[in-house]
């Protein structure tokens, strides 16, 4: 059982109600406070573990969740009201009880221990937070090149940055970003927010109401699950999406998009021009992204199928927003120097000269999809998590003010390859 040192900001009905409880688990209770300005002062002179704070506005604002960060206190907020818990949303809490929860529900949270560092007004001070949300579309041919798993990381590594992150499945051949972080997604988020999108309600209480999320130490962020079977392709129309992106871009700072692999233009192959289009949905989010990851498997058939791909991707985006990432990079499947030869056939054959290498990592990956985490939480030490942080760090969040160069304009396409 976890003894945990408590700061009480509660309406005196639930406290009365919950003290004789904390005492019996043997919580240490440090100050009894009512209101904001009293709980700012008690995090000063104490060193709570635990803030348990009623969930109104006038105890629970962007102030109080901004010290609780600063001194390492963990908030679990208590509802009343649904305006409570909106308020709590608004803070980006998940931390969050119904007020007239016993105290063994509450000691479970406390117990599971799950910190979410997030807030919508955290930000990483010194780096240059995008005015609106960035968005960045994973992209991969066919094959499993690790589209799914690249996107997942992606979002966790910007959201461990202080972030505020939306990863959203949008492959209209069946979505897999749910399984791989354990959810449910009989009811898919992405498909739900594109219909409402339709009707112009899609709006940010929608959001999270259809959003799931992924909860960590650090790196938590919000999920719109995919379509589970594929039959449902028609809901993902290229005007719906697009709308919907703009609604999600304007929700958080960066919006990571798990896209399908088919590049095929629709229009080319069917009579009806006003028929819905299988590969709308993917090639409207190229479109919209303001980066594009795209992600090979570095064997030769994944090699082949990538650069294959290659040329229509170019046709679709401009490749001077595009990085190049091969995955699952081994000797055993290249041969000597795999390195070497996988940015040497890139060159070759694609014109290709600064792709990240990505390590294969088995046993990492394994341990993640077996525990439906992402790689920073299931095998932090992977060095496959640690390429993809190194892609995160230098191709897509801002780089810190104080280190930028004046008048330097980094040219994406000849800088040094980058083996990760």
């Amino acid at each position: 059982m976890t003894v945990a040192r408590l700061l009480l900001a509660l309406d005196r009905s639930t406290e009365d109600r919950l003290l004789p409880d904390i005492v019996q688990y043997g919580h240490a209770v440090l100050a009894r406070v009512s209101g904001a300005g009293e709980l700012l002062a008690a995090l000063d002179r104490t060193e709570a573990d635990v803030a348990l704070v009623s969930a109104g506005r006038a105890t629970l604002s962007a102030a109080v969740v901004r010290a609780c960060d600063e001194h390492g206190v963990r908030v679990i907020a208590l509802a009343v009201t649904d305006q409570d818990r909106r308020n709590a949303a608004g803070l980006g809490l998940l931390d969050v009880i119904d007020a007239t929860a016993d105290w063994a529900g509450i000691e479970a949270v406390i117990e599971a221990g799950v910190v979410i560092p997030l807030r919508v007004t955290e930000r990483a001070s010194s780096l240059a937070a995008p005015a609106r949300g960035t968005v960045i579309a994973v992209w991969g041919p066919s094959g499993a090149p690790g589209r799914t798993t690249l996107a997942i990381n992606v979002a966790a590594e910007i959201a461990a940055a202080g972030h505020t992150v939306a990863l959203v499945d949008v492959d209209s051949y069946g979505g897999g970003v749910a399984p791989a972080l354990g959810m449910l997604d009989e009811s898919p988020g992405f498909a739900a927010a594109c219909r409402l999108a339709g009707t112009g309600s899609l709006t940010r209480p929608e959001l999270e109401r259809i959003a799931q999320r992924y909860t960590s130490p650090r790196g938590a962020f919000w999920v719109l699950t995919g379509i589970g079977r594929p039959s449902r392709w028609p809901e993902l129309s290229g005007e719906r999406v697009s709308k919907t992106i703009e609604v999600v871009r304007n929700w958080v700072d960066y919006v990571v998009l798990d896209t399908g692999f088919s590049l095929e233009s629709d229009e080319e192959i069917s009579s009806d021009l006003f028929a819905p289009r299988r590969n709308a949905a993917t090639l409207t989010t190229l479109r919209s992204a303001d980066h594009v990851v795209a992600c090979g498997l570095a064997d030769p058939v994944g090699l082949a199928r990538f650069l294959r791909s290659w040329a229509e991707l170019a046709e679709a985006v401009s490749t001077d927003r595009v990085s190049v990432v091969m995955n699952r990079v081994r000797p055993s499947a290249v041969g000597i120097d795999a390195n070497r030869q996988v940015i040497a056939a890139l060159r070759r054959f694609g014109g290709i000269h600064a792709p990240f290498l990505v390590p294969h990592d088995q046993a990492g990956a394994d341990a993640a999809v077996l525990t439906g985490r992402t790689l920073r939480d299931a095998a932090p030490k992977s060095p496959a998590r640690t390429g993809i942080l190194r892609l995160v760090q230098r191709e897509i969040l801002p780089e810190p003010v104080a280190a930028r160069s004046r008048g330097v304009r980094r040219m994406p396409w000849r800088r040094r390859a980058t083996a990760l």
